[in-house]
């Protein structure tokens, strides 16, 4: 255990969790917040606590979600006299994030569009379901303006890794076409109670979308990105002749500069989408 442990009784855990217990850690993973006094900050899985406690002696409005019962029911008892907390008992992939984040009844006069106001999200994601996670925050990014999150080192890795690296693949290029992705820091096992297996690391993913930039349509081009790296060990070529005529194919990879024999994880977004856009000639 880590010398400033968060001294409290380990609970076996139901759902592959493992706390945090390190206080330097969760000042740390805080602080990479930056200013969240005038901010509402969304925390994904936070069991115990220690994270919530500083975030709302910090934030303005604090929304925590937890998908175990009896934490949630904890949770609500510890925060109670905190006005700024919100403690919402249920799954962070089924929640509806258009009802907490979009606009209320009432809230607009007819003609007018709703702008949201960038929330922050924080939290210690589950192992198991990471990925999934972390795509619905990306699918729901105009709601987010920065994302700080521990997940498994290699996780990490995938997340940061540039193209043509053996960890660049369909998260990493989904990760890179909406945010901007930094790795801060890495905690060891013994910062967790339980302790996982593996090494944590923490990142900061910044919303910065490119879709206007790479002149591409969001559901359209992840389409085309999942196409291109469905299977990891196949060619460009073998992935897309799947859904594309051969011709056309062939003629969008010239025009792109984009070579048949290559692999996926070797392109960079701005070529994914040059020759996204070249197969779909509609496209300037």
């Amino acid at each position: 255990m880590a010398k400033d442990a968060v001294t409290q009784p380990v609970r076996k855990p139901k759902l592959g969790q493992h706390f945090l217990d390190s206080h330097s850690a969760a000042v740390r993973i805080v602080e990479a917040l930056g200013d969240i006094s005038q901010a509402t900050v969304l925390e994904i899985g936070p069991g115990r606590g220690a994270l919530t406690a500083l975030l709302a002696a910090r934030g303005r409005r604090i929304i925590a979600v937890e998908l175990d019962r009896v934490m949630a029911a904890q949770l609500r008892m510890k925060f109670n006299t905190y006005p700024n907390v919100e403690i919402i008992e249920g799954d962070i992939l089924k929640i509806e994030l258009d009802t907490v984040f979009g606009p209320k009844p009432g809230m607009l006069r007819p003609g007018l569009k709703f702008t949201p106001e960038p929330a922050y999200v924080v939290g210690n994601l589950p192992y198991y379901i990471t990925s999934d996670i972390l795509l619905r925050l990306l699918e729901y990014h105009r709601y987010f303006s920065t994302i700080v999150i521990m997940v498994q080192k290699e996780v990490a890795d995938r997340l940061a890794a540039s193209p043509g690296s053996r960890d660049y693949g369909l998260l990493s290029a989904t990760a890179q076409l909406f945010a901007s992705v930094e790795k801060l820091f890495t905690l060891p096992p013994d910062a967790f109670a339980p302790p996982p297996k593996v090494h944590s690391s923490v990142l900061r993913m910044t919303i910065e979308p490119r879709l206007d930039s790479l002149r591409v349509p969001e559901a359209e081009f992840i389409s085309f990105l999942k196409l291109s790296f469905g299977q990891k060990r196949k060619t460009l070529w073998n992935n897309l002749k799947t859904q594309y005529d051969q011709a056309a194919l062939r003629a969008a990879l010239a025009k792109s500069g984009v070579k048949p024999t290559v692999r996926a994880e070797a392109l960079s977004l701005t070529k994914s989408a040059a020759l996204f856009r070249a197969l779909h000639t509609g496209i300037a």
